[in-house]
This record gives C-alpha cells, sequence and structure tokens, in this order.
C-alpha cells in the first residue's frame, strides 16, 4: 500500500461525489462544475462518512502505484470542482501582447505573422494586461495542458530571456561569445 493511498480524500459538504458502476466512473460534482473519471479494474473506490477512500485490489507494483495515482486525481477533481485551478503567464519581449476574442487567443510573439490559439472546451483565458495571460478551469490537467501549449508557441530564450514563461519562473540567462 502506497503512503498516498492510505490517506483519505475529504469530500466537501458542497460537493457530491458518486460511483457509477455499471460503467466504472467515479463522479464529483461542485459548485463550479462536474468531473467524471473512468477506474480500472485493480482498485476499489470506496466512499463513507464524507471520504473516498482508494485501495489496491491486487500484490503488483502496478496496482499499488495505480491506487496512489488515482487517490491523487481524485483529490485534484475535488479541488477542481471547489476552487479551481489556475496558472498566470507572462510575455517577456518588445512587443509581445496576447489579446483574448471570445474562444480565440491572439497573440503576437515576433513571428512574421499573429498565432491564434482556439481555447478547448472547460478552460476561461482572459487577459488583464497585454503582457500577462491567466487560464483558469477545473480540470487540473487541462489548465496545466493549455499553459505549456501557449508556452511552447515561444518558450524563453536562455541569452536575453524573451518569450512566454509561467509567473515567477527563473530563467538563467547564458554569458553571450565574447570576441577575443
Amino acid at each position: 500500500m502506497s503512503r498516498i493511498e492510505k490517506q483519505p480524500v475529504v469530500i466537501p459538504e458542497a460537493v457530491e461525489a458518486n460511483i457509477v458502476d455499471s460503467d466504472n466512473l467515479f463522479r464529483v460534482k461542485g459548485p463550479k462544475g462536474e468531473l467524471s473519471l473512468d477506474l480500472i479494474n485493480d482498485i476499489s473506490v470506496a466512499i463513507e462518512d464524507g471520504s473516498v477512500s482508494v485501495s489496491s485490489d491486487g500484490k503488483s507494483r502496478f496496482s499499488k502505484a495505480a491506487a496512489g495515482t488515482f487517490r491523487s486525481l481524485i483529490q485534484n477533481m475535488v479541488i477542481g470542482v471547489t476552487e479551481g485551478y489556475v496558472k498566470e503567464l507572462e510575455l517577456i519581449g518588445v512587443g509581445y501582447r496576447a489579446k483574448s476574442q471570445g474562444k480565440t487567443l491572439n497573440l503576437t510573439l515576433g513571428f512574421s505573422h499573429p498565432v491564434n490559439y482556439e481555447i478547448p472546451e472547460g478552460i476561461e483565458v482572459s487577459t488583464p494586461s497585454q503582457t500577462e495571460i491567466t487560464i483558469a478551469g477545473i480540470d487540473k490537467q487541462k489548465v496545466g495542458q493549455v499553459a505549456a501549449e501557449l508556452r511552447a508557441i515561444r518558450p524563453p530564450e536562455p541569452y536575453k530571456g524573451k518569450g512566454v514563461r509561467y509567473k515567477g519562473e527563473q530563467i538563467t540567462l547564458k554569458e553571450t561569445k565574447k570576441a577575443v
């Protein structure tokens, strides 16, 4: 039994959790929305006294590791439907701008053309200023994936630090070549 697996997930009052046995599906519904998770056969999930406990059915290393993973996924779902997740990006560079228009994020990142990023369903993107992007949603994986895709469009370069970076991210700058 993994250490993470042993800890129960506490379900707040405003959250409703249930297991659909026919589909082997775990559902969480809260004030911000609803999420579901497909369960595997190697683990068992039980809801009792306002908490969820996950345990491994088999003796294999995979089932023990999967139980800890699924416990963390369930914890992330409960936090997502109650509080939500937010990632913040900042644009560093002269002329780098972002503008949110409906379901499209327009980016000007020093390319010869503007970049239009289609925002996926369930994700809210806002631009408090031209050089800041705020990504919010209830699914931790989706929020992180969108942030990573936006950062990958123009990652910070190591000489001047220009590009898209997470807020507070430290970039180690390299020294330029020196003429002898």
